[in-house]
């Protein structure tokens, strides 16, 4: 996968840009928080189903879910490092670039 940011050149890297990576990262992990919180949520669901219901149709919508939490967990995870390794790329651009001065 090409670099997306490899098109700008280390000298035009400004302080807005590092902080702008900053943000990115704070938005990744808001994001990597909110996949964990729904699949804790998806297992719940599923194991509060299957204690509380009588209904067949219940039970299995139960059985599903909590499988379906972990999946989403899982997902989760995997898209957080991914986009943290991109992130640390962009991190150890601007690290190396020389200082104007």
């Amino acid at each position: 996968m090409p670099d997306p940011y490899e098109r700008f050149q280390k000298e035009e890297l400004i302080l807005r840009d590092e902080l702008a990576v900053d943000r990115t990262l704070l938005a990744n992990e808001r994001t990597i928080m909110a996949y964990l919180r729904s699949g804790v949520a998806l297992i719940l669901a599923g194991a509060t189903f299957i204690h509380f219901s009588n209904v067949l149709w219940f039970k299995l919508l139960g059985i599903s879910c909590i499988p379906a939490g972990v999946a989403v967990m899982m997902f989760g995870w995997m898209r957080y490092r991914k986009i943290k390794i991109s992130i640390d790329k962009i991190r150890n651009k601007l690290a190396s670039k020389p200082d104007a001065g």
